[in-house]
């Protein structure tokens, strides 16, 4: 039997066990109670007031991550995110970039995030048709940067400066954006649509030029090879094309505006894009044509159109002889009459 301590009696004694007892239940419920509710700081989600961006500089520290993230409403408390990062060690992994936030997430899981580099993905569709500077004042719009960096870009990777080379298309990328790396990744697109095409190099600034004049003169798909052949038929009969696009486009070329309306004084306004005055193509491309005009340049169809006019239902009429393109004319000029 164990001996009781001296100067206390043995309820002494049992009073001061039972103390001890307590005290340690008390720690082990508060130790209990810790560990849930750091649990809880770990795993809990958390949403953003609204959907937020955060953008991680290079080279941030843990610290200056976890206070951004928290005054952004993504995580509550900035210290548990930093004592998380140094408990798994991961310090290192986190990757800068802008992530997108729109769900809850748990702290772990905006770690996780982190460390997986899931940056937001952004996107920027550039419709058919439009000129150089048409793109690149499009893209300052939905990108943010700054139109004279846009321009500055592509007098890096396009110096000629020429149209005709980007291609129209859907584009995803990240943030921060370097505008020469959209700007040549719209340059490969359309080369790997030319390269479908032919592999002959020396034949892409011909289909450059012509898909350009298909794009200004049809928004129709069932058009674009019609419209082709009449190009294709009448170059090789040594007929001016007559295209009103290379009209308009060789005014604003030369004298950088142009006021929406072709007049006949337009047309023997003579440029070297004016298709009236000049035969042949013109010197280069009038726009930025997409991968179905450059299709149709490549392929027209098997007829022996040469003439075409509107036929008041946004499409057109075609025509083989110089007869029935008139009557087609007349047939438009009564609809355009008849207009309120």
């Amino acid at each position: 039997m164990g001996q009781p301590v001296r100067g206390l009696s043995a309820g002494d004694q049992d009073s001061v066990v039972k103390r001890v007892l307590y005290l340690l239940a008390g720690l082990c419920l508060l130790l209990v109670a810790g560990a849930f509710w750091g649990w809880q700081q770990l795993h809990r989600p958390v949403m953003p007031a609204q959907p937020v961006f955060v953008e991680i500089p290079h080279g941030a520290s843990t610290k200056r991550i976890a206070r951004q993230l928290q005054q952004q409403g993504v995580i509550d408390s900035a210290r548990w995110f930093e004592l998380a990062v140094r408990w798994q060690g991961v310090a290192a992994k986190l990757a800068s970039g802008v992530y997108a936030f729109r769900e809850p997430a748990s702290l772990l899981q905006v770690i996780a995030r982190l460390q997986q580099g899931d940056v937001a993905q952004f996107r920027v569709t550039i419709p058919e048709g439009l000129r150089n500077d048409e793109i690149l004042k499009l893209l300052a719009e939905r990108t943010g940067i700054a139109l004279e960096q846009w321009q500055q870009a592509l007098q890096r990777v396009l110096p000629a400066q020429e149209e005709g080379h980007l291609l129209p298309e859907t584009y995803r990328y990240t943030r921060p954006l370097r505008p020469d790396v959209l700007l040549r990744q719209m340059m490969d697109a359309q080369r790997m649509v030319l390269q479908q095409l032919t592999m002959e190099e020396a034949m892409w600034p011909r289909l450059r030029i012509m898909a350009s004049i298909i794009e200004k003169e049809t928004a129709k798909a069932e058009e674009r090879e019609l419209v082709s052949a009449v190009i294709h038929n009448r170059l090789q009969r040594g007929m001016p094309l007559q295209m009103d696009p290379t009209v308009i486009y060789g005014i604003w070329k030369t004298t950088g505006q142009f006021s929406g309306n072709i007049r006949k004084q337009d047309l023997r306004h003579d440029t070297p894009w004016n298709t009236y005055t000049r035969r042949g193509l013109p010197p280069t491309p009038i726009c930025n044509p997409g991968a179905a005009s450059l299709r149709a340049a490549a392929h027209p169809a098997d007829v022996d159109y040469l003439y075409f006019v509107a036929d008041g239902s946004g499409g057109h009429a075609f025509a083989t002889t110089n007869e029935a393109h008139t009557r087609n004319v007349r047939r438009w000029l009564r609809i355009e009459r008849q207009r309120p």
